[in-house]
């Protein structure tokens, strides 16, 4: 049963890779879609690895590479193919990409800072799967959108995951802080 957890992230990274195949085919509703797949991934392999007591170091970074393909590749590529249409040359394509860049390197500092200061009460800087949620769940609910939005929510959210600020961590992710 300890391989549970990891065969669930697996699944959130095959969630990531099909929403990036997706993006790229101009897919992007089920882009979208599958990033939002990718969370419901991410929440359920956490949760399977503290009731199954199966918690580990192989588990905690293989769950940080899944993520930075579905909460940070996924994510921007789906924002860039979004932009395409909107694009003028040598303006929109050029900030989508420095933007989408930027968010992706956003996410892996946020994942290493993670996966080293060993926190189990709080987030520092808004977890990399809200931020791709939230890109996802946005594409998918306000799809008529300007280019700007989204070049912006990017940019927010970047700066919110290298953040300092603490996000505390929901009831589901920490068990033994539920109270009844």
């Amino acid at each position: 049963m300890n391989f549970l957890p990891s065969a669930v992230t697996l699944m959130n990274l095959g969630m990531g890779v099909i929403s990036l195949m997706l993006a790229f085919n101009h897919q992007l509703r089920w882009a979208a879609l599958f990033v939002l797949f990718a969370v419901i991934c991410d929440v359920m392999d956490g949760i399977l690895a503290r009731r199954l007591n199966a918690s580990s170091d192989f588990g905690k970074e293989l769950d940080s590479l899944a993520d930075m393909v579905s909460f940070g590749a996924a994510p921007a590529f789906l924002v860039l193919e979004l932009l395409r249409p909107f694009e003028t040359p040598g303006t929109l394509s050029t900030l989508a990409i420095v933007a989408c860049i930027l968010y992706i390197f956003c996410g892996a500092y946020r994942l290493a800072r993670f996966n080293v200061l060993n926190i189990s009460e709080y987030y520092v800087g808004v977890p990399i799967t809200l931020a791709g949620g939230l890109i996802g769940l946005l594409i998918l609910a306000v799809p008529a959108m300007p280019g700007w939005f989204y070049l912006m929510v990017l940019l927010i959210l970047s700066g919110l995951m290298i953040s300092r600020i603490t996000v505390p961590k929901t009831p589901w992710r920490n068990p033994r802080k539920i109270t009844a």
